[in-house]
């Protein structure tokens, strides 16, 4: 399968479709790892899904995953108790 074959398909949804640019773009152009990817997706899908809250808590919580891996590369007490 070509790779603008893969990209023009949206499994459950259009709420990246009706971008201007899907993440998944932006994860290539970043070389993002997975949890920055996740935090990215929930970040920008927050407004189109059924429960927005939700979607931002899963992006907080894979930022404060990044927060704790950064802190830990430092040897950083963590901040967040």
């Amino acid at each position: 399968m070509k790779s603008e074959d893969i990209t023009s398909i949206q499994y459950g949804g259009n709420h990246y479709k009706k971008r201007a640019i899907e993440p998944w773009h932006v994860w290539e152009a970043y070389d993002m790892n997975g949890w920055e990817a996740s935090a990215l997706k929930y970040l920008l899908r927050y407004k189109d899904k059924g429960n927005p809250v939700e979607d931002l808590y899963k992006c907080l919580h894979n930022i404060q995953y990044l927060i704790l891996r950064e802190e830990r590369k430092l040897n950083v007490p963590n901040q967040t108790t």
